[in-house]
């Protein structure tokens, strides 16, 4: 299983809610949380299949930004 970071504009509880979905169907994801008090709002996704790439557009076509670290 891989470990991704990606530093977000994922910064309040409303923003989570708004990705939750896209990122909940995503094959390959076993679990993922967004730290809203690191200043960088890191999104870290445990994934046995996902890559990053397939993580960055969903998180964009969430609507949010995303660049991984």
């Amino acid at each position: 299983m891989e470990t991704y970071k990606f530093k977000t504009n994922i910064n309040c509880g409303n923003c989570v809610r708004a990705v939750t979905p896209h990122l909940n169907k995503l094959e390959g994801v076993q679990e993922w949380k967004v730290d809203t008090e690191n200043p960088d709002k890191v999104l870290e996704v445990k994934a046995d299949a996902a890559d990053a790439q397939t993580i960055k557009s969903t998180v964009e076509k969430a609507g949010f930004q995303a660049e991984q670290l």
